[in-house]
């Protein structure tokens, strides 16, 4: 069973930093597409940054283009999201996401990244909270 576990998240003042990290388990781990997702309060969840299985090709949203880094590190199953100059509007809850579409789950939330990849598997989330 796939499960992703963020952590890292929590509150910074505008301009500063942030790192958030997500350990993934239950599959192999290098065959899939990860991605971070945002939602902010009373919006639609936000594709924000996602990266290839070597780690050779991301893609960003234009929103966090030059502040934010996605990275892999295969051998340790962990995905990394680098938060650099943070704005007010950065503030959600952040959602580690793995390509994928659950076979046996229901209804299960399915995201189509702007590259066409599907995101179906979701970590539970940490809040960024950024004050101006």
């Amino acid at each position: 069973q796939v499960q992703l576990v963020e952590s890292g998240g929590g509150s910074v003042q505008a301009g500063g930093s942030l790192s958030l990290s997500c350990a993934a388990s239950g599959y192999t781990y290098s065959t899939k597409w990860m991605g971070w997702f945002r939602q902010a309060p009373g919006k639609g969840r936000e594709e924000v940054a996602i990266i290839n299985t070597d780690g050779t090709s991301t893609y960003y949203v234009d929103s966090v283009k030059g502040r934010f880094t996605i990275s892999r590190d295969n051998a340790k199953n962990t995905v990394y999201l680098e938060m650099n100059g943070v704005k007010p509007e950065d503030t959600a809850m952040y959602y580690c996401a793995a390509e994928g579409r659950p076979a046996n789950q229901g209804r299960p939330y399915l995201y189509k990244s702007a590259v066409g990849v599907i995101f179906g598997y979701w970590g539970q989330g940490t809040q960024v909270t950024v004050s101006s």
